[in-house]
């Protein structure tokens, strides 16, 4: 069922134009080295570069085109230094309509998180009974204090569940490891993050959201209650927007939206050793080994081989993505069904999908 719903100043260009005796005569900076670009917060106006300014090669655009609609995409985008390169959609989707994020919108409660902590109402070293209350799952309370915020943003809540992933229900919410010791993709408590946050700051976790990302970055967009998830509904260029704030670190357009980027550093990196390519709810490339969602296995090499090793992404069911790769200031995004066999996370498809990228980039 179809569910419906790029603050790099590059020191180049500032070397460029500072060292120069007379700006008049100087040439415009190359697109490579313009300064970051941020669109308007209450405006569709969105500063485009075409890809033979940014010699780009322009024989891959369609062939990236036709693999994208040949796996079932939606909507397509790619911002290069916060500048819209391509823009596509397929079929009778387009710009105005909102399509789920998944678990890609992971990323969303992870930034909310470090917000929170920022302003010292809560720490992800705190158990989470502290913002929850006790009893929020069926472990004895000596177990549940020894969870973590931080455990349920690496995947290391030591929980098993019964026979629904998604299950919130404290009867759902089993022993398995003690926390921190084992690696095992559970929603559930990636779910109860938004009690957490909620219980830690006084308000609900969506109106907190809205106040504190969404509408400070001019994203559009809302969390939606389907059975036990949240899911977050925006369009493409909301996706792209959220991107971008993360391309520069948590600043838009010089306003900090998180400042402390030591929050953000530990959310986009490594976050425990069981899983070297998952930070902070982020999907992390470049590493020697990754675990991914259904499974215990442990697989050698990277994430998404093909790809840039810095890319940080949000991996959603049904290949939801939203690629960052600050060394070449992009920010990608893919909406739309599943490309192949349902997946939860990583899939085949992120890998082919950067060789038809390497295509035009390079």
């Amino acid at each position: 069922m179809k569910v419906q719903i790029i603050f790099l100043v590059s020191l180049f260009s500032i070397t460029l134009i500072s060292c120069s005796k007379d700006k008049d005569n100087d040439p415009e900076p190359s697109p490579e080295v313009k300064a970051m670009y941020f669109p308007k917060i209450n405006s569709s106006d969105w500063e485009t570069i075409s890809v033979e300014e940014l010699d780009w090669n322009p024989d891959a655009e369609q062939p990236l085109y036709d693999f994208l609609e040949d796996h079932n995409t939606d909507a397509f985008v790619v911002l290069k230094d916060g500048r819209i390169v391509l823009e596509k959609y397929f079929g009778d989707f387009d710009a105005s309509k909102s399509h789920t994020w998944n678990s890609a919108a992971k990323t969303l409660t992870a930034f909310t998180i470090g917000i929170a902590q920022e302003e010292g109402l809560l720490s992800i070293d705190n158990p989470s009974s502290d913002y929850m209350g006790e009893g929020w799952s069926s472990l004895t309370l000596e177990q549940e204090q020894l969870i973590t915020v931080k455990h349920h943003l690496t995947m290391t809540s030591g929980l098993d569940y019964t026979d629904d992933i998604f299950c919130t229900d404290k009867e759902c919410l089993l022993y398995k490891n003690d926390p921190g010791t084992y690696w095992y993709y559970h929603n559930a408590p990636y779910t109860l993050l938004d009690e957490v946050i909620s219980g830690a700051v006084g308000k609900d976790y969506k109106t907190y959201f809205y106040e504190k990302v969404r509408d400070r970055i001019g994203m559009q967009g809302s969390w939606l209650k389907i059975g036990y998830n949240n899911l977050y509904f925006s369009t493409a260029r909301s996706m792209a927007r959220f991107g971008l704030l993360n391309l520069n670190k948590g600043i838009w357009d010089g306003t900090s939206i998180l400042t402390d980027e030591s929050i953000f550093n530990q959310m986009t990196n490594t976050s425990q050793d069981l899983n070297t390519s998952y930070g902070y709810l982020w999907w992390l490339n470049g590493k020697n080994s990754y675990k991914v969602p259904g499974s215990e296995e442990l697989f050698t090499g990277k994430l998404i081989p093909s790809a840039p090793d810095d890319l940080i992404a949000g991996l959603g069911a049904f290949d939801q993505k939203l690629y960052v790769v600050p060394s070449k200031g992009l920010v990608v995004v893919r909406m739309g069904d599943s490309a192949d066999a349902e997946q939860l996370g990583p899939s085949s498809f992120d890998n082919n999908l950067w060789l038809k990228l390497n295509d035009l980039i390079e």
